[in-house]
């Protein structure tokens, strides 16, 4: 495993600065529809429970990026439950869409987005920082 000058491997480097980044973009993008920003307002028809998920959870992003840098199993469940509920905030967001609902194409584009890198963050938390102290006999 290829080792950062700070100890760190470098995908436990990667994934703390993308998390952390991604984290204080999806937070910014999400605060300036939701709170009135004038050049936001041409998000369209953006559907409210998404774009409130997607705010809040920047928050857990930044949170789960800072645990991978300090190389803290508990962001591997952090990791594991924001891939989940995204995965869940997608179902939700189809059937709000199925049911005739609107919505812009972008959403469907974001959500495959944020469910893919948070369930490929999670498989390389799992595999970098891991969960389970392995025993010595």
């Amino acid at each position: 495993m290829t080792q950062h000058k700070s100890g760190r491997s470098i995908g436990v480097w990667s994934m703390s600065i993308v998390a952390v980044l991604f984290g204080l973009m999806t937070i910014r993008a999400g605060g300036s529809v939701l709170f009135g920003d004038p050049a936001a307002q041409a998000a369209g028809n953006y559907v409210p429970f998404v774009l409130w998920f997607n705010f809040l959870a920047g928050f857990g992003y930044v949170i789960a990026g800072a645990g991978f840098w300090l190389q803290q199993r508990w962001a591997v469940w952090l990791a594991i439950a924001i891939a989940a509920a995204t995965a869940l905030t997608f179902t939700g967001f189809a059937v709000h869409v199925f049911g005739g609902g609107d919505y812009e194409q972008r959403t469907v584009f974001a959500m495959s987005l944020r469910t893919v890198m948070w369930t490929a963050l999670a498989a390389i938390a799992w595999r970098q920082i891991g969960v389970v102290k392995s025993a010595r006999i």
